[in-house]
């Protein structure tokens, strides 16, 4: 899809210098990606008291088993 957008000139600057993108089109799809990814991911906030852990866990079997 062709946008037409104004983009504030420190910022693109400062994402350039994060980046290894070369072309603005680059940026833009990199950040994009990089948004979906963060907003996709569970906040582990979020997860506070609702995990149960089994008294009976034992990470160290577990491990063994895994080989």
């Amino acid at each position: 899809m062709r946008t037409n957008i104004v983009i504030d000139d420190e910022l693109l600057n400062e994402a350039f210098s994060v980046s290894n993108a070369k072309t603005k089109k680059a940026l833009i799809h990199e950040a994009l990606k990089e948004f979906i990814r963060l907003k996709k991911r569970k906040n582990l906030t979020d997860l506070a008291g609702s995990v149960m852990f089994s008294k009976n866990y034992d990470h160290k079997k577990l491990r063994k088993l895994r080989g």
